[in-house]
């Protein structure tokens, strides 16, 4: 029988805490057995410290669990985080160095040097880095690994089996990310009710270097960040799941609308509990992919892309879109961590 890890949620009350809570019922691998939100829901249940608010109850297994400060130790093997920004880079790093691998949804880590930054289906060899880090940080048996921007998750796989395939040289992107992205209670009704906002604070600058980290290789000590730049508008729009990213992409090798097409649908998933089916989807239907229709394929894991045609300034230009509360984080996080345990990390 497969070993059970016990899982510690850190943010455990937050929008992304909540969906570990859920994405982790009945998981087969992990199982929950620590809370750790702020001062204010630390000592309660976590029933009488958390406003759920995804769909169904609160499951009964975490019901009654008491939630803890966010400080080491913790009941558990490995520590799942999604902290606000603001506390992140102390509070992991200290559970880290207490020996626990910190599998983050935060931002605060994802381009150091030695931290692996991570979308298991194009980069797993970057958890080479795991050994680098503990030896420049001293943490021991701890580690951190983050995965990317929830934006991120959306565009950045079809460049992935476009950059394998042709190259890319360069890409300009324009996302239209939903209100969850913001967290709870988020964006004011009366500031996205018939709106769309055109400024999402710090987000440009992740869109335009996280996929290069992650596209990089891995040279047996650092990352070299891949050679191609990417231009990024990022906007939020009345939308409650499902980031939608446009996309026109310049390539380095000469290709055809069908090979770009079949690069992305042959791209591989993974065989872990958390892979979809198809980790690329390729729709043909010209009004698709919608956040509506499209965000919940492969229970919330894939990425789904349509509206592949040639670009009359950039070669080809698309629309890709994920869930960005379950592929763009908490299923993201739960995905690296079977990835780890696969390969015996954890």
């Amino acid at each position: 029988m497969a070993r059970k890890y016990r899982v510690g949620i850190l943010g455990a009350t937050g929008t992304v805490g909540q969906r570990f809570i859920q994405l982790l019922e009945h998981h087969p691998q992990f199982e929950i057995t620590a809370l750790a939100a702020s001062d204010r829901s630390a000592g309660k249940s976590f029933a009488e410290a958390c406003a759920w608010k995804l769909a169904g109850d609160i499951p009964e297994s975490v019901r009654e669990i008491t939630v803890q400060p966010i400080e080491p130790p913790i009941d558990c093997d490995i520590v799942f985080s999604s902290l606000p920004s603001s506390v992140a880079r102390e509070t992991e790093e200290a559970f880290a160095r207490a020996g626990y691998p910190v599998i983050s949804n935060s931002s605060v880590y994802r381009m150091d040097e030695d931290v692996p930054l991570l979308i298991p289906e194009i980069n797993q060899d970057h958890l080479g880095l795991i050994e680098v880090q503990q030896t420049k940080r001293g943490f021991g048996k701890g580690f951190i690994v983050t995965n990317p921007n929830c934006a991120v998750s959306s565009f950045a796989p079809p460049l992935a089996a476009l950059d394998r395939k042709f190259g890319v040289e360069s890409a300009i992107v324009t996302t239209m990310q939903a209100i969850s992205g913001a967290g709870y209670p988020g964006v004011a009704s009366l500031d996205i009710i018939d709106n769309v906002l055109p400024y999402i604070a710090g987000e440009e600058p992740k869109v335009e270097t996280e996929a290069q980290k992650i596209l990089g290789k891995f040279n047996g000590t650092s990352i070299q960040k891949a050679d191609f730049t990417v231009s990024a508008q990022c906007f939020r729009v009345n939308v409650i799941d499902g980031h939608t990213a446009s996309v026109r992409v310049k390539l380095r090798g000469n290709s055809t609308l069908e090979e770009v097409i079949a690069a992305m649908k042959e791209f591989p998933s993974l065989g872990l509990h958390s892979s979809p089916d198809r980790f690329i989807e390729v729709l043909d239907e010209p009004s698709r992919p919608q956040p509506r229709l499209d965000r919940d394929r492969g229970n919330g894991m894939t990425v789904t892309v349509g509206r592949i045609f040639p670009d009359n300034v950039f070669d080809y230009r698309f629309v890709a879109l994920s869930h960005n509360t379950v592929r763009g984080a908490a299923g993201s996080t739960i995905l690296n961590a079977e990835l780890l345990a696969s390969k015996n990390l954890i």
